[in-house]
């Protein structure tokens, strides 16, 4: 992916997220609607469900769309799958739980979480695998989709940056960038992992 490409995944990603983030913090009956239709759209595929076009697809740069010749684009898959798991995640939540511009990745969520629940650790390791692994598209989004509900499930809020989860999807699709993704996500579990330890051994010293 181009710098110019991940530039404006972003701020199409952005651009979708800020006003449902704000129809949250807000409490407004269009934004509950808006995120319940979201998630009737996990798990489906992008073209599935055309009432959802304007919230995800509606004014997406025209060098990120697909053709009429082929399926979705690489860019309209992760744009698709990472707003229609942030409605997913925001579900029965009363702050949004996209980081906004931090970068904060899967990974690092995802290591906050097993943190969190040293009990399930293993068992959210192994989902984490899963997605690692995967290749298709539907099978990512699927085990994404695992993952979310872990999030959404834990005691204590776990927000992540779902513009850098649509720029990670985009590179996943590439046999030539998918390495680079899943380094990035295994380091980033590694160091969350590693910084709750140690924030937990400076806790009991004092």
């Amino acid at each position: 992916m181009s710098v110019t490409q991940s530039q404006s995944l972003w701020a199409h990603v952005q651009r979708k997220l800020l006003p449902l983030c704000g129809s949250i913090e807000g409490n407004t009956a269009k934004g509950r609607a808006q995120l319940a239709e979201l998630r009737r759209g996990i798990g489906k595929h992008p073209g599935a469900l055309p009432a959802l076009y304007a919230v995800w697809l509606g004014d997406m740069p025209e060098e990120l769309q697909g053709n009429s010749f082929r399926g979705p684009s690489r860019a309209e898959w992760a744009a698709y799958t990472a707003i229609t798991l942030f409605a997913l995640h925001q579900q029965g939540k009363s702050a949004c739980m996209h980081a906004g511009d931090e970068r904060k990745s899967l990974g690092r969520a995802v290591g906050e979480l097993a943190a969190q629940d040293p009990d399930g650790a293993k068992g959210i390791k192994r989902r984490l695998d899963a997605l690692m692994t995967a290749v298709d598209m539907t099978e990512v989004a699927h085990h994404a989709r695992g993952l979310i509900q872990l999030l959404r499930a834990a005691e204590r809020s776990i927000p992540l940056s779902y513009t850098q989860l649509a720029v990670d999807l985009f590179d996943f699709q590439s046999e030539y960038a998918r390495d680079k993704v899943r380094l990035n996500w295994g380091r980033d579990y590694v160091n969350a992992l590693t910084h709750a330890r140690n924030d937990d051994d400076n806790q009991e010293e004092l």
